[in-house]
């Protein structure tokens, strides 16, 4: 059995390989990039060293990230996703070349019903091309999976190409 450390380590691990696989994938797909739950700012500051020409519009339900790692008010939506990504794409101004997505929690049933609602409001955020990664399966989108970086276990993180 893992503990909790070993899984959040191979959580951080997925996670920096999906990103770093992204961004040379979507190297030629224009636009920004979105991240769903800034949380303490560690996948937002590896994002921005990633894209450094690109825009990076951050939601998340409370600012709590280091204060090095916070987007300036006009890229961060702060609230319920709920409230906050319905009719984002005014503010945003062009459809996303990348989703992230790290909005897991210990209960299974809820994230489940979270990614569920997320799908159809991310659809049309996003670019042709674009990838979207995220730590639970986005089962109400009609985009196809990607393979996961070598070495990223089945399950630990989810990508998936809009086409």
């Amino acid at each position: 059995m893992s503990s909790r450390l070993d899984l959040f380590i191979q959580r951080v691990t997925a996670q920096r390989a999906c990103l770093n696989a992204a961004a040379r994938r979507i190297a030629d797909v224009p636009g920004p990039v979105l991240e769903l739950g800034l949380g303490n700012g560690r996948t937002y500051d590896h994002l921005r060293s990633l894209f450094p020409g690109r825009e990076i519009f951050v939601f998340d339900r409370e600012v709590a990230a280091h204060p090095d790692c916070i987007p300036d008010a006009a890229h961060m939506f702060v609230g319920d996703f709920h409230d906050t990504l319905p009719g984002a794409g005014a503010r945003i101004g062009a459809p996303a070349a990348l989703v992230h997505g790290d909005f897991g929690s210990a209960y299974p049933e809820r994230d489940a019903a979270l990614a569920a609602w997320l799908g159809p409001r991310l659809v049309p955020l996003v670019a042709s091309g674009a990838v979207a990664i995220v730590d639970r399966a986005l089962t109400t989108v009609p985009w196809l999976s990607e393979p996961l970086p070598d070495g990223v276990p089945e399950g630990a993180y989810f990508m998936y190409r809009v086409a």
